[in-house]
């Protein structure tokens, strides 16, 4: 296929801004690890640990399940639950 990037190319594209990333998440952890108080009951500190895990595994799909980790399960009545409906 004409004009598709080798893997190489991407990540030489991409290595800088990863790196960058990383090393912000990473000091951002540092920052919460080094506070006063816990969080081991905070469901968000529990998501944003799946989500480091779903960055470990070798599969395409990382940034997919990585959205699903952090948004809401689809509920129907969400327009009523939201109060968004055309009634008023």
């Amino acid at each position: 296929m004409p004009g598709l990037r080798t893997a190489r190319e991407v990540f030489d594209q991409q290595f800088l801004p990863v790196r960058a990333k990383l090393l912000e998440v990473a000091a951002a952890l540092d920052r919460i690890d080094r506070s006063n108080g816990s969080l081991a009951n905070d469901p968000r500190r529990t998501q944003v640990q799946a989500a480091i895990q779903v960055l470990l595994r070798p599969e395409d799909d990382r940034a997919e399940q990585i959205q699903l980790i952090f948004s809401r399960q689809y509920d129907r009545d969400w327009r009523e639950n939201f109060r968004m409906t055309n009634d008023e």
